[in-house]
């Protein structure tokens, strides 16, 4: 079974819900779908790999750099480093 990765939820009331993420190698966050627009910031450089519908891709990421995706996103994450990795996901809430 893979490593999963551990959320702490920041902040969650009627308007966002901010989450850090923090990953072991390998570990994955599982299966799931987005209800809500979201933003992810990286607080570590390095690459996950996305598995989506379509199969799976590299993500490279930077420090600080954010990246914004829609509602309805359905896929697993998992950190494809040899180091533990961090984001941040902020979740815009309707």
């Amino acid at each position: 079974m893979t490593a999963r990765g551990t959320p702490t939820v920041l902040i969650d009331n009627d308007r966002v819900r901010v989450t850090r993420w923090r990953f072991a190698p390998g570990a994955a966050t599982g299966w799931h779908r987005h209800e809500h627009d979201y933003v992810i910031v990286p607080l570590t450089d390095g690459s996950l790999t996305l598995v989506e519908p379509e199969g799976e891709r590299q993500s490279d990421l930077t420090t600080g750099v954010p990246y914004f995706r829609e509602a309805g996103v359905e896929h697993d994450v998992v950190n494809a480093n040899e180091h533990e990795f961090e984001f941040i996901e902020i979740e815009v809430k309707r």
